[in-house]
């Protein structure tokens, strides 16, 4: 195999992983978008529904509930087993929240960082 072939083949694999990777990205930007208008979800779900890039989802997130925490808007109550270090299932109690209690919450939210703000603008919408 000559170096131009492997460069091509290289470039095709890069190229294959990339869109695989994009793919990846709007089937959960589309699936929590589809997840949130069937009922309460978490704030998590709620911006990956926007199309928010994920490295911005939990600090947004953990934004997001201290606003809700000092408006006084509780979430819906689940409780639910996360897996820690791979085995113990433990039982956690986690707050689900609908489409109109995340526009109450984000009325309050007043962020800083462009990305953070892009992401109350499509909450808000």
């Amino acid at each position: 195999m000559s170096a131009n072939s492997r460069r091509a083949a290289a470039l095709l694999r890069d190229r294959a992983r990339t869109n695989r990777a994009e793919a990846r990205a709007r089937r959960a930007a589309s699936t929590a978008a589809r997840r949130v208008r069937t009922g309460p979800r978490s704030l998590v779900t709620h911006i990956i529904a926007t199309g928010a890039p994920l490295t911005a989802v939990s600090g947004a997130a953990d934004a997001l509930r201290t606003q809700a925490r000092k408006a006084g808007i509780k979430g819906r109550a689940a409780r639910i087993r996360r897996t820690l270090n791979g085995r113990a299932r433990q039982v956690v109690t986690v707050y689900r929240y609908t489409a109109e209690q995340v526009a109450q919450i984000v009325a309050n939210y007043k962020p800083r960082k462009a990305e953070y703000k892009a992401i109350r603008t499509a909450l808000a919408a």
